[in-house]
């Protein structure tokens, strides 16, 4: 549930201001039916202030994204129980609420502290690290006791969240510590350095879970850090100083601006990133949004220079092209630089030239909705082709779309466009017209 808060209309505005000019009336009384509410009517209290260390919890909480993994759709806020798909089976969001039995309600500010530094739960069981205890762990001690505080305020519902689906032997939790052995170091000297960008993306902003890389084991391969992932049949694409395929040709103030309203002149988010600019960065301040820029355009990129050498058949180009006119460039324009701020233009685009055409592929199979935020309200929406595009047809257009403009990036072949296809289930509803 967005935390965003819907404006009173203006008959309630209307009705609310003849009660605070009405009579006053006996604490906790309401006028009888039909009375008329003469000036002085209600007395209201004074509002109470927020205890600072609950105030920088909430703050903390959009900042850890907490919100967007443990609200299941149609749940209570904070309740845990959202699905989420590893590429070992589902674990399903822990219940964060005050409830005693189903929730953190009997735990203390070490278990607590227990559970994001070290990802031990309070019984001493070991937490999946779908639960990303790696980057929790470089939270200080400070912003751990201020969530807890945070977290004491949120009222207790009794919900227990699905049994996780896991195959043996990796539903026995003491297997984690194995994991934990090749993965985790746990921050002896946790600190808000080296500067405050850095310590929001390798802390409570946890980038790398979706964004690095992951070994066949599910270990971010450190020395490929934020090179891009994948997740959930999504490719994240790189967010590092990369030209092409991350954000270096993006300033400081693009990153912001996308992270705060959910587009810039160079890209929308939707997909996985929707959720983490609803719940978490389109609510952060300006100063943290302007650091997170400044970290990720000088982070390093390891993935060695483009080929720009390699060009696709000429044949697969042309055929690309022709699907490209006939299905996108209605709103992406014949020469890709559709309308910024609305469109994303492909011209240059990371996701576009990623060496994983998963996004991409994707996006033409399935569709997408841009997030939509308090700055930006009104979302766009990109339909799904997948009904109506051949595996072929859909790889042409997508090396198309990789390799015009300037673009350069690895041909699509027809076969990763199936094995996707059956993963996201997109059938074919209508044969091809086109020969």
């Amino acid at each position: 549930m967005s935390p965003a808060r819907r404006a009173l209309p203006l008959v309630g505005l209307v009705g609310l201001a003849a009660i605070l000019v009405a009579r006053p009336l006996p604490s906790g009384a309401q006028p009888p039916p039909g009375a008329t509410v003469t000036p002085g009517a209600l007395q209201t209290a004074p509002a109470t202030p927020e205890d600072p260390q609950v105030a920088q919890g909430r703050y903390l909480a959009v900042v850890g994204d907490c919100e967007g993994c443990h609200d299941r759709p149609g749940g209570t806020p904070y309740a845990g129980g959202l699905p989420l798909r590893t590429p070992f089976g589902t674990i399903y969001s822990a219940n964060l609420t005050q409830d005693r039995e189903t929730g953190i309600g009997a735990w203390t500010a070490d278990d607590f502290w227990n559970a994001m530094h070290k990802g031990v739960r309070r019984d001493g069981a070991k937490l999946y690290p779908a639960f990303p205890y790696p980057y929790f762990t470089h939270i200080t001690r400070a912003e751990s006791d201020a969530l807890y505080a945070y977290f004491r305020t949120i009222a207790p519902v009794s919900y227990r969240p699905p049994a996780n689906k896991l195959p043996f032997p990796l539903n026995l939790r003491f297997m984690v510590g194995f994991w934990n052995a090749l993965y985790f170091k746990v921050d002896d000297h946790p600190s808000t350095g080296p500067s405050p960008g850095r310590h929001i993306v390798e802390g409570l902003g946890h980038c790398g879970a979706c964004h690095t890389p992951k070994t066949f084991l599910g270990g971010d391969k450190n020395d490929h850090a934020l090179e891009g992932g994948q997740l959930d049949n999504w490719a994240a694409p790189a967010i590092n100083s990369d030209v092409r395929r991350g954000l270096g040709s993006w300033s400081s103030a693009e990153i912001a601006e996308y992270l705060k309203t959910g587009r810039n002149a160079r890209a929308n988010a939707s997909a996985s990133m929707a959720d983490v600019v609803r719940y978490s960065t389109s609510l952060m301040n300006d100063a943290d949004l302007a650091a997170i820029g400044d970290d990720l355009r000088g982070r390093p990129s390891h993935a060695g220079p483009v080929n720009t050498s390699l060009k696709p058949d000429p044949k697969l180009m042309a055929r690309g092209e022709a699907i490209y006119v006939d299905e996108c460039a209605t709103c992406h324009a014949v020469d890709g630089k559709a309308q910024p701020g609305l469109f994303p233009p492909l011209p240059g685009a990371g996701v576009t030239q990623s060496t994983d055409p998963t996004t991409v592929i994707r996006f033409i199979l399935s569709g997408t909705q841009t997030v939509a935020t308090n700055a930006r309200p009104t979302p766009f929406a990109m339909p799904s082709f997948g009904w109506k595009l051949t595996d072929d047809e859909v790889a042409a257009v997508a090396t198309y779309v990789r390799n015009s403009w300037g673009n350069v990036a690895p041909a699509v072949g027809p076969s990763e466009v199936g094995k996707l296809r059956g993963k996201v289930g997109k059938p074919i509803q209508k044969p091809s017209a086109r020969v």
